[in-house]
């Protein structure tokens, strides 16, 4: 049997895999490596540092400088496509012939490219862009980021027709999946690649809810808020919020708040186990986009969890989840679980669940069957 080759194209240094995107990017590499594909890694680097251990993991890899000067800012193309354009990137491509995957829109240039119009390209879709864009900007209160946000949807909406020129799509969720059917052929869905091998989940009960995220992004910061304002009040249950670089105005916010402390950027052990030990983990999102990977870490991990339908996005964990849409439900929900005790039987149904659709060795054997047509 011939090696298989692929290039992939990383919007940033996936290693750490720390953060939503990369997540997906290196455990997704790192799958197809252990199956013996031979990765060429590509990597734009804009303040992530290079790392040796992709050196180790994979083939080959390369590094891009990310021009992110705000020339590009006035560009008709979008912000995220034009700051990873690089000719180097295109002259080691065009070395042999190997199939391309690039992941998310944000790498997507190759495909105006004419000198690669004879190379199977893949697009992964990490999010349909421009509505996560709209999003943001619905959110954001500095109004010089509103109007970068809501700019930058439009380019990204316009700019999306793009895809046609990919010989595969490839989404993270259902929902994704239904939105990119309806505009392009050969799409496929290929669930989130993730770290996870198996259920870590502590039977019985915990004493505290967790929610957890980015603390410094405009979203996670609202629905902080929403949990102190509207849920937690009189509940008697104590809540803890941890996260990445919360702002003094949410700490003064949440130092207002009886029973509620404010973890500020614990390391991955302190955030392993606040999301371990709580009796239930709160995952609510306004961004009905992509796949929320810290929801497929709490099912792996952690007790009871309740999500909104946004959060769940075509994932299919919705039977995994306790669903509350608005403050009152969370509440009600709340009081329920914390009568109920966390059980064998509950980490059986996730085993049996998690097992069927979020399983890294067989979605990369799909995704190599759905490869090797390039050959």
């Amino acid at each position: 049997m011939s090696e298989k080759h692929l290039h992939i194209i990383s919007f940033d240094v996936p290693y750490p895999a720390n953060y939503g995107g990369v997540i997906d990017v290196y455990f997704k590499a790192k799958a197809l490596s252990e199956k013996g594909v031979k990765i060429h890694l590509h990597c734009f680097e804009y303040g992530r540092k290079r790392n040796a251990e992709l050196d180790k993991q994979f083939y080959r890899v390369y590094y891009y400088k990310r021009d992110v000067s705000k020339k590009h800012l006035f560009k008709n193309i979008p912000y995220i496509v034009s700051t990873r354009h690089s000719e180097e990137l295109v002259r080691n491509l065009l070395k042999d012939n190997y199939p391309i995957l690039m992941e998310g829109l944000h790498t997507s240039a190759l495909l105006k490219d004419n000198r690669l119009k004879g190379r199977f390209r893949i697009v992964r879709t990490h999010n349909i862009e421009h509505e996560y864009y709209q999003n943001l900007a619905r959110v954001e209160n500095d109004v010089f980021k509103k109007y970068y946000f809501y700019n930058e949807a439009g380019k990204l909406r316009r700019y999306e027709k793009v895809l046609e020129n990919a010989n595969l799509l490839l989404t993270i969720s259902k929902n994704d999946e239904h939105y990119f059917s309806k505009r392009f052929s050969h799409v496929d869905f290929i669930p989130a690649f993730h770290p996870h091998k198996e259920i870590r989940s502590l039977t019985g009960k915990g004493d505290y809810v967790l929610y957890h995220g980015n603390l410094s992004v405009a979203e996670n910061n609202n629905a902080v808020k929403i949990l102190l304002q509207q849920v937690f009040p009189g509940l008697g249950i104590p809540l803890k919020i941890a996260g990445l670089n919360p702002s003094r105005q949410l700490r003064n916010l949440v130092s207002q708040y009886h029973g509620v402390e404010l973890i500020a950027n614990p390391d991955d052990n302190a955030m392993d186990e606040l999301i371990r030990n709580a009796h239930v983990n709160i995952a609510i999102t306004e961004q009905a986009t992509g796949l929320k990977l810290k929801l497929l870490n709490t099912l792996y991990n952690g007790r009871f969890c309740i999500v909104n339908d946004k959060m769940l996005s075509g994932s299919k964990l919705d039977e995994l989840c306790v669903v509350a849409n608005n403050a009152a439900d969370v509440r009600r929900e709340l009081l329920r679980l914390f009568r109920l005790e966390f059980t064998g039987s509950h980490i059986e149904e996730r085993r049996e669940k998690l097992g069927l659709l979020y399983n890294n060795g067989n979605n990369v054997d799909r995704l190599i069957d759905l490869i090797s047509v390039a050959e």
